[in-house]
């Protein structure tokens, strides 16, 4: 027994000499002698010991146990910390100042930290990440108009879209007609040219969709490496190889940037057609852009006859509406050659947190992102280790290997806890990387449901009802497929209302179902349903009317 700060405490008798020779604290008669002799570093050894036996300190803490001033305990501790023996750093939140901390207690700290932040989030049923998506995306539900915003207001918002969107691949008909309005209010084609004119955003092709469509990734030029853009061709496809294909690329090669009228001298002669089909080969192959957005929007417009001659003297001559703009080879990544396979990965990393805010291994195969999942799970798990996303198993089914940004679980935890007092509806695109069935999700489907599998097919759409898929209308909405959720006469209703939209919104001229779940919609089982949610008898099908 012995006093230390003015206080009775007890020691190990093995502790006597260097509590003398440290502390100033005198040892009890009868002490042998064995356990006196002079200690080295005595005030080093029990700052060590205190440290491995306490969670992050400042010097005052040992100092006010130990009855001493502060000056000499933090002599100590910077020689700890030289040796290696402590680290030094800002470990607990609020704190004002640096602290000290074993190596091992602060392993143990951030271990058991993260045991518990994973504890933290009960998984939620699939449904709930389906209300979390568009909510995430910045996509207003129906029947909740979206406050008017300026021209400054609506190019900055498109700019978070394109940087959110980044790499994704989306056909190309459907992102200025779906897409992009569901997250910008009054969105007009004219904001994206203007952001491209900034040199703020740029496209790649990513592969066909039959002649007029395919499908495209978006990045911003500058603001590091894009996935899935500048690759010169697309994994699994073969690279476009004739004469012609040859002529365009060593002409933009040896040229750089140029109009059509130039590609087209220098490819050979022939139709424009010709010309244009071997062009628009190399596009979505990856190999070659354009400067606009024009030609993408030019590509659903009618076209003239295949065979049709170029008039030269005519104003024709220069160019189709498909080739406007300008054309130049894709630079083999986006931002040059300088970026390291770990800069790719960790851009990767980042812009599928930015997109899908909880990241599942299904939602990065859906993607088609070369490397797969594989790919972004090292940076990811990095990221988690050092604190700055999570990890758990937030939504049931989809696995443990679940990594979130703290602000997405927060929204989360909101989207399953707060019951709304109506019910939250969402037409999306079928491709839309808010509408997370065929991805993230399965397709909800009977038991013995034996049609064909549903697809996240360009021109398709899925209508949402609080997170639950209630009906699939397919490419020209001639055929309508209903879900499970679907016999639920409420939720029939809210998805008849939300396809409605389509021709509110002229997206379609007239809706008029004719295949009802894969059979003529005269002699369905369910048509009466459907007349009951609006739809009204026609000569040509079901047609639901504009209100």
């Amino acid at each position: 027994q012995v006093r230390v700060a003015g206080e009775e405490r007890w020691i190990a008798i093995e502790d006597a000499a260097r509590y003398r020779d440290g502390l100033g604290v005198q040892p009890p008669l009868g002490v042998p002698d064995a356990f006196l002799a002079p200690a080295t570093q005595a005030l080093d050894g029990l700052l060590a010991r205190w440290a491995r036996t306490h969670g992050p300190f400042l010097a005052p803490d040992p100092a006010a146990r130990w009855g001493m001033p502060v000056a000499p305990i933090e002599d100590a501790l910077e020689r700890l910390h030289a040796a290696g023996t402590l680290l030094r750093g800002e470990f607990r939140p609020g704190g004002a100042e640096r602290e000290w901390c074993d190596p091992d207690v602060l392993r143990l700290v951030r271990r058991r930290s993260l045991a518990r932040l994973r504890r933290e989030v009960e998984p939620v049923e699939q449904t709930a990440l389906a209300r979390f998506l568009p909510a995430w995306h910045g996509i207003a539900p129906i029947g909740q108009a979206p406050p008017a915003v300026s021209h400054s207001a609506a190019l900055e918002r498109l700019a978070e879209v394109v940087d959110q969107l980044a790499g994704v691949p989306i056909p190309a008909s459907v992102l200025e007609r779906d897409v992009l309005p569901a997250r910008i209010p009054g969105y007009q084609p004219a904001l994206l040219d203007e952001l491209g004119a900034m040199g703020e955003v740029a496209w790649v092709g990513r592969g066909s969709l039959g002649r007029d469509d395919g499908r495209i990734v978006l990045h911003r030029p500058g603001r590091g490496v894009a996935p899935n853009a500048g690759a010169a061709t697309l994994a699994g496809s073969e690279r476009p190889s004739s004469d012609r294909h040859d002529r365009i690329r060593e002409h933009l090669f040896r040229r750089g940037a140029s109009f059509y009228r130039e590609v087209y001298a220098a490819a050979g002669g022939g139709t424009d057609r010709e010309v244009l089909d071997a062009m628009w080969d190399l596009v979505w192959s990856g190999e070659v852009t354009n400067d606009t957005f024009a030609p993408l929007r030019a590509l659903r417009w009618k076209r003239p006859g295949r065979d049709a001659k170029r008039r030269p003297g005519r104003l024709t001559s220069l160019g189709p509406p498909e080739a406007a703009g300008r054309w130049s080879l894709v630079e083999p990544t986006s931002e040059g050659t300088s970026t390291t396979a770990t800069e790719r990965a960790h851009a990767l990393a980042n812009a599928l947190l930015e997109r899908h805010g909880v990241v599942t291994r299904e939602a990065v195969i859906a993607e088609g992102i070369e490397g797969g999942f594989a790919a972004a799970y090292p940076v990811l798990r990095a990221m988690e280790e050092a604190g700055r996303i999570r990890r758990g198993y937030f939504v049931e089914g989809l696995g443990a290997a679940q990594f979130a940004l703290a602000g997405a679980l927060e929204r989360l935890r909101t989207v399953r806890e707060t019951e709304a007092t109506a019910p939250v509806v969402h037409l999306l695109a079928a491709t839309d990387p808010a509408q997370p069935y065929g991805a993230a999700l399965s397709w909800p489907r009977r038991g013995d449901d034996d049609r064909r599998p549903f697809q996240r097919a360009a021109g398709a759409y899925v209508a949402l009802v609080d997170g639950t898929a209630v009906a699939y209308l397919d490419r020209g909405g001639a055929s309508l497929q209903l879900f499970p959720a679907a016999d639920d006469p409420d939720l029939l209703r809210h998805a008849a209302a939300a396809l409605g939209t389509l021709v509110a919104d002229g997206r379609i001229r007239d809706l008029v179902i004719k295949r009802l779940d894969g059979e003529p919609v005269s002699s369905s089982v369910r048509r009466e349903d459907l007349l009951e949610s609006g739809f009204v008898p026609g000569y040509r099908g079901l047609t639901l009317r504009r209100s």
